[in-house]
């Protein structure tokens, strides 16, 4: 038996004892948790506020794993490898999975929130499948590989052009993702937008994103985003808050055949002007879920080539067993957490 960390009820964290998991079936693959990130649907869960979430459930989807043993017909992974995990568990068999989509099929179940996680010491069985090897990469930089994943999809959803301007919305671990992947578009002019201004800063000091303004309520960041684009305001708006302010109203950041894409999650309902703006400017909205399993290899290779430097991003550490007590804090945006990442196995 070995320590774990289970979500009992929302805000309750309780350590438990998990057996080793083995003998691997046909098309799984055995495998030890080093080390998992923290992200903004870990702290919902925790908090009681995402919806696919049932109690009691050890939680863990951002992961850094090592392959212990594999199961019979198992050969896009070995024993031995560090992998990312893709913890999208679709259905190979349904339209949408045949189509491609294999992110938003209607049956997926997302490792750590629709069903147990890594949170653990223990040895643990998952899909091969789902297993992305990147042995020339640290479990640290293998953890992040999801968050990054979430974002290289949003980008590509909106599908910025050469010349073309993308305002990111919330400087969070998603909108600092699809940064990354816009910095690599020499031709894609790039804005961040953020309440805190500390954020703006992380953006300017390690990615190169200059061009930042902070949300004011008395609306002057509208007007400096006009400044910014020469009033055209932007070709592409990613909406990483998952506020339902921010995904109301983003609508008049983006001209005229602009895409709008919602990367940030609610449960609540939204409301937008539709003549005045959506309709006027013939805008497009776009939804973004989770991340296919071409972006993991993709982005694999751009943190070995060095374009991407996930070091920046980890700004807190804790070991599992401070999961108890450490967690709490990181539901506090006071904290300035970019990314925490927790050790489980070393």
């Amino acid at each position: 038996m070995s320590y774990a960390i289970e979500f009992t009820e929302p805000k309750k964290i309780t350590p438990i004892e998990l057996a080793d998991e083995n003998a691997p079936g046909p098309g799984e693959a055995l495998v030890k948790t080093h080390r998992m990130g923290i992200c903004g649907t870990d702290l919902s869960c925790y908090l009681g506020k995402f919806p696919f979430f049932d109690y009691p459930r050890t939680p863990g989807h951002e992961l850094g794993l090592e392959v212990v043993a594999i199961g019979e017909g198992v050969t896009n992974v070995k024993v031995g490898d560090k992998c990312s995990l893709e913890p999208y568990v679709n259905d190979p068999d349904t339209p949408t999975s045949k189509k491609g989509n294999s992110n938003c099929c209607p049956s997926v179940q997302v490792i750590g929130v629709h069903g147990p996680g890594g949170l653990r010491k223990a040895n643990w069985i998952v899909p091969a499948r789902k297993l992305h090897a990147g042995n020339n990469l640290s479990y640290d930089e293998l953890a992040l590989v999801e968050t990054l994943a979430i974002g290289y999809h949003a980008v590509h959803r909106g599908n910025p052009q050469p010349g073309e301007t993308v305002l990111v919305i919330g400087a969070g671990p998603i909108g600092l993702s699809c940064l990354e992947f816009l910095k690599l578009m020499p031709d894609v002019n790039v804005i961040v937008m953020d309440m805190v201004q500390s954020r703006l800063d992380f953006c300017a000091d390690n990615l190169g994103i200059k061009n930042g303004i902070q949300f004011s309520v008395d609306g002057s960041h509208l007007s400096k985003l006009e400044e910014m684009t020469s009033s055209n305001l932007a070709d592409v708006v990613i909406d990483a808050t998952g506020s339902v302010k921010s995904m109301s109203t983003c609508f008049e950041y983006g001209g005229f055949t602009s895409r709008i894409v919602y990367v940030g999650i609610t449960t609540e309902n939204l409301t937008f002007p539709h003549a005045p703006v959506f309709h006027r400017r013939e805008q497009t909205l776009l939804a973004s879920r989770n991340a296919l399993p071409a972006d993991f290899g993709e982005i694999i290779k751009i943190i070995e080539a060095g374009e991407i430097d996930t070091k920046v991003w980890i700004t807190h550490r804790l070991d599992i067993e401070e999961v108890p007590t450490e967690f709490d804090k990181f539901t506090d945006p006071k904290l300035g957490a970019i990314k925490a990442v927790i050790n489980v196995n070393d």
